[in-house]
């Protein structure tokens, strides 16, 4: 049985994932504990590093939105790997902080047009009917690359940092290039159906399908469900970019872990989150999303506070499994909703219309866990209040019912 090339892109975004995840995202939280240590750079100068991935996908969101709608993804994906993986083989020969905010600009930028935003809308232009579990099996890359942030962590103390930059951005490309060959535009374009059924089955699904309004950014912008899914979502980023960013150099100062046994809790973490993607793959088209994403930002909530307050391993463990498998079942969520109330036309749109919104949980968490540390001397504070932040945000997707 011929598999539909639907599934091979949701494989090949799913190996792109891993390779942020593993390199960057997940592992950026290893260089900052090493470079705070190194440098003696501040905890909010090196937070504000990871901020700008977020605001260049704000103020680039609605360009790169129109630019899939219109082109397709396939060479934005390509051009990105190339630039990711120059921003890392820059990083390695960095020396000041100017140079590491010059080093993660690129690679940044190389995020922006390979990663999250570009290869989400085009999984969703292949499924409709099996959106959430395609978006759910792409989001296990992700999932999975946070395993090997203990690798990450160990070369780094064994060959140093600027080794392991060097290394990562070979690898980035190496590996993502042919990757990126991987992805098309839309399956009309190739005489494909969504979802792969076959012509007869395609017709005979489409009356439900039909029965959805494909919304226009405008049209969409006009209503609440745009406005209250994105900023749930943001607020449930508050959690997530400030674990990334901050949970090992908790763990390593106010916890006393050694930077490798404080990797190994973000890899249970991470293990976590796999076991939530595949929840999310069993339920995912069965359930009310948003009802499910609502608990889990009761579930990041609770984790955060078991993290901050962790007075041994048996907390530590909670906090990964409460916060990864939120992570992982919530997180493909964002996306199939959208797809979901929105429609397929102007997905890439408003997705980055979106994100311009969803930014200020991705640069506020990090940045307010970072400044009320170096304030205070310990993330207790800046934890406590983004956790209840998070707590607030399930509202958002409690009254985030589908446009009539």
């Amino acid at each position: 049985m011929k598999i539909f090339y639907g599934w091979r892109m949701v494989a090949a975004g799913s190996g792109i994932q891993f390779l942020q995840a593993a390199l960057l995202l997940q592992a950026f939280g290893v260089y900052f504990a090493v470079l705070v240590e190194e440098f003696g750079w501040s905890k909010t100068a090196l937070s504000g590093a990871a901020a700008l991935q977020p605001m260049e996908a704000a103020v680039l969101g609605p360009v790169l939105g129109w630019v899939v709608d219109r082109f397709g993804p396939q060479g934005m994906i390509r051009i990105g790997i190339v630039i990711f993986g120059a921003g890392f083989i820059i990083l390695s020969q960095i020396d000041s902080l100017a140079g590491f905010y010059g080093a993660f600009l690129v690679i940044a930028l190389g995020s922006s047009l390979c990663g999250f935003f570009p290869v989400n809308v085009a999984i969703i232009q292949w499924f409709e009917k099996l959106r959430a579990r395609a978006l759910s099996a792409l989001s296990l890359g992700m999932a999975l690359g946070g395993i090997v942030v203990p690798v990450v962590a160990w070369w780094m103390q064994s060959f140093g940092w600027r080794a392991t930059a060097l290394a990562s951005g070979l690898l980035a490309i190496l590996v993502g290039w042919p990757l990126a060959q991987v992805f098309r535009r839309r399956p009309e374009d190739y005489g494909l159906t969504v979802d792969g059924l076959p012509p007869a089955a395609a017709d005979a699904a489409r009356p439900e399908a039909g029965a959805q309004r494909e919304y226009s950014a405008r049209e969409a912008l006009r209503t609440s469900a745009f406005w209250l899914l994105s900023l749930g979502h943001g607020f449930a980023l508050l959690i997530v970019y400030a674990v990334n960013v901050h949970a090992i150099t908790h763990m390593k100062e106010g916890l006393g872990y050694s930077v490798a046994q404080a990797a190994l809790v973000i890899t249970l973490m991470t293990a976590a989150q796999v076991g939530g993607v595949l929840v999310g793959w069993a339920i995912g088209d069965r359930f009310q999303k948003r009802f499910i994403a609502a608990v889990c930002m009761l579930m990041h909530a609770a984790g955060l506070l078991m993290l901050t307050y962790a007075a041994g391993q048996v907390m530590l463990v909670a906090f990964a499994l409460l916060h990864g498998g939120a992570w992982g079942l919530r997180g493909p969520f964002m996306q199939a909703i959208r797809a979901d109330y929105f429609g397929r036309r102007s997905i890439g749109m408003i997705l980055g219309l979106s994100f311009a919104i969803v930014v200020v949980g991705q640069i506020g968490g990090p940045m307010l866990a970072g400044v009320i540390a170096d304030l205070t001397g310990n993330y207790r504070a800046g934890f406590t209040l983004l956790a209840l932040l998070a707590g607030l945000g399930s509202l958002f997707f409690l009254l985030a019912r589908r446009p009539e």
